[in-house]
């Protein structure tokens, strides 16, 4: 049973169930995830494009819903008696079933850990007496689990098993029938809605602004869980080239990004591309999160440089102003741009090598 509660983790569940059906083709594997696991063999119980809120205040609205999940799921463990419940990232309501599938002795191994290391170090004790196993995909993180008595291993990032950008710059532009011969600055909102009403708006008015004084086009990467109409109903988005299933490849072929914090950070950083990291939420959330929130950095790719080698324009500092000045100012200095994608090229390397769904298929076998 595999629980992947978001884009990030149904793509890289993905890889682990391909690589167990590789193992034994007849394995049963079911639970949460979305399109990317569904193709590789998995029956999903429930889709991630039902789990699209995110922050304290929109989980408590949602709380009927994630209850009666809980219930459903609780069944399945109970009747179906899985070898391994593997966990994907999504803590808050994994670190909660969890405790549930643990009263019915399954065993439990949680892959692409919770960062604790942030914020919220409390669920560490929790997590304890819990989790038999945890793979992790950064190397500081074995240390800090093993100096809380946790079984931890470092498997590498997913990631390296996916990051391919399929088309070079001609066709990529071709496809897309974007200028080849003008800059690209990328856009990524995010794949939750509540995300990219918060963020979008003002990350486009912005990049609109940047590439009319740059002669730069707007191109925006749109997410999986995301439909494309969406954003033309919604947004102004007439002449902005809108990308769906081709992220990598305009990750690779921009001149400079808008990120929303998360995984889309590391991954336009193994692509080396300059960006700014970006993040809005409801001032209740934010405000909750700064409480808990142990690290001087939101962005993922500056959490793993231990330093801030990219922008971060958080809350009401995520104005189009400040997107637009901070923009300009990293695409009219050619040195600074020289090194940033120096030092984004070390986060490449820390990431470790391909293989990481690979190892933990392994590890599901020799647990069950």
């Amino acid at each position: 049973m595999i629980i992947a509660g978001e884009a990030s983790g149904d793509l890289h569940g993905a890889g682990v169930v391909r690589e167990l059906k590789q193992i034994n083709p007849t394995m049963d594997i079911y639970g949460v995830g979305g399109d990317t696991m569904k193709r590789e063999g998995m029956s999903l119980v429930y889709d991630i494009r039902e789990l699209g809120f995110m922050g304290f205040v929109e989980v408590i609205k949602h709380i009927p819903f994630i209850k009666t999940m809980e219930r459903a799921l609780e069944q399945v463990v109970k009747y179906k008696k899985p070898d391994v419940l593997l966990l994907i990232d999504y803590p808050g309501f994994n670190l909660r079933f969890a405790a549930i599938a643990k009263r019915y002795g399954v065993k439990i191994m949680y892959y692409i850990s919770p960062q604790v290391w942030a914020w919220h170090k409390s669920r560490v004790k929790k997590m304890r007496g819990l989790i038999d196993k945890m793979l992790v995909i950064f190397p500081f993180e074995v240390d800090f689990y093993k100096r809380e008595g946790i079984d931890a291993e470092f498997v590498g990032h997913p990631l390296m098993e996916v990051l391919a950008s399929r088309l070079d710059r001609a066709g990529f532009c071709k496809r897309y029938e974007i200028d080849e011969t003008r800059g690209i600055i990328a856009l990524f909102p995010g794949s939750r809605l509540q995300e990219v009403e918060n963020i979008f708006p003002n990350m486009l008015e912005a990049a609109k602004t940047v590439a009319a004084q740059k002669n730069m086009e707007v191109v925006v990467g749109i997410a999986p869980t995301l439909d494309e109409k969406y954003f033309r109903t919604l947004f102004k988005v007439n002449g902005i080239h809108l990308v769906k299933g081709a992220s990598y490849e305009l990750m690779q072929h921009a001149s400079f990004a808008y990120v929303t914090s998360g995984t889309a950070t590391l991954e336009t950083a193994c692509f080396a591309t300059p960006m700014v990291v970006v993040y809005r939420s409801s001032w209740l959330t934010y405000l909750i999160g700064r409480l808990l929130v142990r690290v001087k950095n939101i962005g993922l790719v500056n959490i793993v440089a231990g330093k801030r080698i990219v922008p971060e324009l958080v809350q009401h500092k995520a104005s189009r102003r400040n997107l637009t000045r901070v923009a300009l100012s990293i695409l009219n200095d050619p040195a600074r741009i020289a090194e940033m994608k120096s030092e984004l090229v070390k986060i490449k390397r820390m990431l470790g090598e391909r293989g990481a769904s690979h190892v933990v298929a392994r590890r599901i076998f020799e647990m069950a």
